[in-house]
Parts: C-alpha cells; sequence; structure tokens
C-alpha cells in the first residue's frame, strides 16, 4: 500500500540541499527511523486487528537486527551516494545498547540514516528501495527479498 501511495515528505529543493548535506548522520537517522516505523506501521494497518498484533508485527520490523538485515540486502542497489550515507551512518553510531553486537547497531544505524537521507531528498527512491523490502506477515519469520 505505501509504495503505491508514495511518500508526500519534504522533497528537497534546490535551496535546501546544501542544508540537508550539512545534518549529521545522527540527525539523519533520527529522521530515518521515525519515517521507517511509519511506513512499518502502514504496511501492517490492514486488514484490521487487535493493537497488541500491530505492535508485535511493527516491533519485529523496527528493530535492529532487522534494520540491519534489510540493509544488507539493499546495499548492492544502493548508489554512490547512498553508499556514503550509509557509511556515514555506521561511523556515526554511537552508545550501542548491551543487548546488541555494536556491528549490528551500527548497521542499524546506516540504515535509518540512508531513510532520512531519502525521506529529505528524494522520496520517490526512499519508496523504490523500500519496495525491494519483503515484509513477512508473521514477526517471527520476518524476511527480505533477494
Amino acid at each position: 500500500m505505501w509504495a503505491e501511495l508514495g511518500f508526500n515528505g519534504l522533497s528537497a529543493s534546490s535551496d535546501s540541499l546544501p542544508q540537508i548535506q550539512q545534518l549529521s548522520p545522527t540527525a539523519l537517522a533520527y529522521l530515518g527511523d521515525a519515517v521507517y516505523e511509519l511506513y512499518i506501521r502502514t504496511c501492517y494497518l490492514l486488514p484490521p486487528k487487535r493493537s497488541q498484533s500491530y505492535h508485535h508485527q511493527v516491533v519485529s520490523q523496527v528493530r535492529a537486527e532487522t534494520q540491519a538485515d534489510h540493509l544488507r540486502s539493499l546495499e548492492p542497489h544502493l548508489t554512490t551516494k547512498e553508499l556514503d550515507i550509509v557509511r556515514r551512518g555506521r561511523n556515526a553510531a554511537s552508545g550501542c545498547p548491551k543487548r546488541l553486537d555494536p556491528k549490528i547497531y551500527q548497521q542499524a544505524t546506516s540504515f535509518e540514516a540512508l531513510v532520512g537521507y531519502l525521506y529529505l531528498t528524494d522520496t520517490q527512491r526512499l519508496t523504490e528501495l523500500l519496495a525491494l523490502l519483503q515484509l513477512d506477515s508473521n514477526p517471527a519469520t520476518a524476511s527480505i527479498k533477494t
């Protein structure tokens, strides 16, 4: 459903692009986290379910481990600029939660930074990349299209 609707985010105009380029990877990841969670919530909204079912499905997709898997599946499809954003996001990741492997946390932060960057600069490209992710209806077996 999301891919058909597309994003109506803050598309970058030529005046705002230099300001967007100056945003820190942490700021991009902060935005990307919210955009990605909204995307996931939208994907699982239909058919209607109980609130607890929504929560379990969404949590399974927004966890760092799943985001890291998503990033790895998308890497072959990324442009040089997008890979640079991913690298910057990875290098900016700090303060890893104790339950996580730091590499997983870095990859998840990279994924969120990419989502945030594309949300601000190229929503059509973001929609294309998110459409490559296969989101499973069973939260225990989330998978990715290869």
